[in-house]
């Protein structure tokens, strides 16, 4: 019988190349990426049965790379494997789609039982986590404090170029726009945040977790 196929998207190499230990001889490893937009091109010539993806990702991080999967008519499960011990992201990331959200050094423990749950259709949570997203009144005070129905997909993604350091040059051939709407967006996004420096816009991206502050 044919293993299940897995894409491994995490920009810490070492680590992600670890899991294979751990995957086989359940699952198929099929590719390991170093970033969302990497994920999104391996899960077009892959068509995976599911996603071990991080949160923390460069160029394009893992919750706004779910978003893109599912508009690209992606159907593979996704589980999210992160350091962020924080209810915020596993509620946005549920909220998204996503399968299971697990931590890091819980993974010998709970990936495999968190991926053999996702692919019958259930859904896994860090134990410790799980209780929070039962709680409706937490969700909804982060849609609100988190500033996400301030930015649209594109400007999230425009942020957390710039927040990566990136010109208004290298975020138009990132995203295929010209150099003057990358620049324009930008300045949207100032005047949406009310951000009058780039420090000030990379302060919100660590604080909502479009980048880490790693």
């Amino acid at each position: 019988m044919n293993r299940p196929r897995v894409i491994v998207a995490d920009d810490h190499r070492i680590l992600a190349e670890g899991l294979r230990g751990i995957l086989e001889p359940d699952f198929e490893l099929v590719e390991v990426v170093g970033d969302g937009r990497q994920l999104l091109e391996a899960a077009r010539r892959h068509a995976p049965d599911i996603i071990v993806a991080d949160i923390s990702m460069p160029s394009l991080n893992g919750l706004e790379a779910l978003e893109q999967l599912r508009k690209m008519g992606c159907q593979a499960k996704v589980v999210f494997l992160t350091m962020h011990n924080d209810s915020a992201y596993a509620i946005r990331a549920m909220n998204s789609g996503a399968s299971a959200f697990i931590l890091k050094h819980s993974a010998p423990e709970e990936l495999l039982v968190a991926m053999h749950k996702a692919l019958v259709g259930r859904t896994y949570v860090t134990p410790s986590l799980a209780e929070s997203l039962q709680n409706a009144s937490e969700n909804q005070a982060y849609a609100t404090e988190s500033g996400g129905p301030l930015l649209t997909p594109r400007q999230r993604e425009v942020l957390q170029l710039v927040a990566e350091g990136k010109t208004a040059r290298e975020i138009g051939a990132t995203l295929h726009i010209s150099m003057r709407t990358a620049e324009n967006h930008r300045a949207r996004i100032m005047r949406l945040l009310g951000a009058s420096t780039t420090t000030e816009l990379i302060r919100f991206a660590i604080r909502h977790g479009i980048i880490s502050s790693d």
